[in-house]
């Protein structure tokens, strides 16, 4: 668990607090306090918190679909505001837009993904 997340834990409710740097940080620490025997809920109150500007993110994004073999990312383009991310293409298949989504998560401080990519027929 990384040392910036705290845990409150009331009658078997645990809240998590504070921030990380990565989604999968966020959802690995929701999933290993789940496992806890007794846990009645667990509420994710974890913000995040990136080293990283807009901008860089933006870049870090477009190159990690220019990367993915699975993605054609001459048509996708990455709108960034804050810690959410808006994606605008058409794409060739489904698996393509979903993959698009995954990359798009896995960059730092990405809290939200706004999906508007098409498939073309």
């Amino acid at each position: 668990m990384p040392d910036t997340v705290k845990v409150k834990v009331t009658e078997g409710r645990f809240t998590l607090l504070e921030t990380t740097e990565w989604q999968y940080q966020r959802e690995e620490v929701e999933r290993i306090d789940r496992s806890v025997y007794g846990v009645k809920a667990v509420v994710n109150d974890i913000g995040l918190q990136p080293k990283l500007t807009a901008n860089r993110v933006k870049t870090e994004i477009e190159d990690a679909l220019k990367r993915d073999a699975q993605i054609d990312p001459t048509n996708i383009t990455v709108e960034t505001a804050g810690n959410g991310v808006t994606l605008l293409a058409r794409v060739h298949s489904w698996r393509e837009r979903m993959e698009a989504e995954h990359v798009t998560f896995a960059a730092p401080g990405v809290a939200f993904v706004t999906n508007h990519v098409t498939i073309s027929s």
